[in-house]
This record gives structure tokens, sequence and C-alpha cells, in this order.
């Protein structure tokens, strides 16, 4: 009698495609020779390759995050919560994703990292645009990064847009006013280029959402999405920092920030603050 596995050794299942002179392979599907044909290193160490690797492929799941947020706004914005909700929780999933990567990473030691950090030049990961898009989606908005991007035309247009554009956070209260929860006009025509400061009058209204969850409960579930994804952002920050503080201690960034001081600082820097001040409240 032959075993599953003396059938597998005799060769591929009948069904099995393999001619595709005329067909979509999976490697043309995902176009594999690009992406795979994209990690260049500049040194002949081996571990720039890990460098390389790590970065590349979190700019991919920042892309992704990006693709789910912009939906997710748009849902919000048209006051259909629910179909956020399952985006928002799979943009919280892809932040796990990127957290993750930072304990790979950190396998790379400061000894390691010396004999090719001189070959990156002024290039660092502050002038990633996609995290900066992902931050101004998410309400943090600081019109002075944009300037590393003014060398690229057609990338500085693309940002300034997006720093104008409304934040989920900016559609959550818009959200609230529409369930008839007032909120005051200050907040709701707000200068959208600028970061987002607490306002009391949304930590009332959210505070009556927490108060009357039952009455409110998609507007309680998508706040609590928000907080889940503002918390993956700061652990996301926090690994960044103590990643980069464990590789090259408090040296200056390639790209000419403070470094972990820097990085320290924006730590600070909460998302949807009146969904963390409302705890203390209730």
């Amino acid at each position: 009698m032959n075993t599953p596995e003396k059938n597998t050794s005799q060769g591929l299942e009948k069904s099995i495609q393999t001619d595709f002179q005329k067909a979509m392979s999976y490697g043309d599907y995902l176009r594999l020779d690009k992406i795979l044909d994209s990690q260049h290193r500049l040194s002949d160490h081996h571990d720039e390759m890990l460098f390389i690797i790590i970065h590349q492929t979190s700019e991919l799941w920042m892309k992704l995050i990006i693709h789910e947020l912009s939906e997710a706004i748009t849902y919000i914005r048209q006051n259909d919560l629910e179909p956020s909700f399952k985006i928002l929780s799979r943009v919280s999933r892809i932040q796990q994703q990127l957290i993750q990567s930072w304990s790979v990473l950190s396998t790379l030691t400061p000894s390691e990292y010396l004999e090719f950090r001189d070959k990156l030049g002024q290039s660092s990961g502050f002038q990633s645009y996609q995290n900066r898009m992902i931050e101004f989606a998410l309400g943090s908005k600081n019109a002075h990064t944009l300037a590393v991007y003014q060398h690229q035309t057609e990338l500085y247009e693309k940002m300034q847009e997006a720093l104008h554009k409304p934040s989920i956070y900016d559609a959550a209260i818009h959200a609230l006013v529409a369930r008839g929860i007032p909120v005051d006009d200050e907040v709701l025509n707000r200068d959208l280029s600028k970061n987002y400061e607490l306002n009391e009058s949304v930590e009332e209204a959210w505070l009556k959402v927490y108060r009357n969850v039952d009455q409110y409960w998609d507007l309680y579930e998508l706040a609590e999405k928000l907080v889940d994804i503002g918390n993956q952002q700061q652990l996301w920050r926090f690994n960044h920092m103590s990643t980069v503080e464990r590789i090259i201690g408090h040296k200056q960034g390639t790209g000419g920030s403070s470094g972990v001081t820097y990085l320290k600082r924006v730590l600070d820097q909460h998302f949807f603050p009146e969904l963390w001040s409302l705890r203390t409240k209730l």
C-alpha cells in the first residue's frame, strides 16, 4: 500500500499547473522580480541585508495601514461605523507585526551596525513619509516635518494634501455630533493641518458615550478600537526608541535628529487624548 509520502515523491499531482508561458504565475502576480531585486547593500557586511529588509517590509506594512485607515475614515465620515471595526482590528494586527520587527532588528549589535552605518549617508527613518502619513491620519500633525520632502515635488504635494485631510479622530468626533452629542464649533471647524489638542467638550461627549454604553454601543466600540490602535502606535514608538538606544546609544541620528532624545520626546505625544483622559473621570 502506497503511503502519502511515496505518492508525493513520485511527482506532482496531475492537476497542478506547470506551464506558465501564457499564464500568470505567483511570481508574476506579486512582481517578485522587482521586490526581491530591491535589496542592494552598499557595504560588504552580512548584516546590512537584515537592516534593509526590516525597513523595506515595514514600509510595505505601513502602506497597508494607510490603505486601511483611509477606508475606515470613509466609513466613519458616512456615519456607517460597523464596517470600520473590522478594518481597525486589522490595522491593530498589522501594527503588531511592525512592533515585532524591532525585536528582529535588535539582533544587530552596535559593532555590526558600525560596519555599514556610514554608508547610509543622511538617510534616516525620520524621512519615512508613510510613517508620517499614518501619524497624520491618527491626528498627530506637524507641518514643519514636511521640509524633508521639498526636493520631491509630487511627494511634497501629496504630503501637503495628507496634512490637510481630516484624521480618523476628526471623523469620530463628527460621528458623535451626528448622534446628537454636542461638541464645540471650534473643534468641528478647526484647522485640520494643526495637531489635535485636547478639548473639554470632546471629553464630555466621550464620557457620555462611556456612561451610556447600551445607548451608544457603536460609538463606544469605535472609541475602544481607536484606543487600541493609538496604544499600538505608542508601543511601536517605544520599541523603536529602545532598539535605537540598544544599537547606537545616544548618538545623533543619521538624518541629523538627536536620535534617542528625539524619540523619547515623541513618546509624550498621545493620540486621541480625550479617550485617555476620560478614564480618570469615569
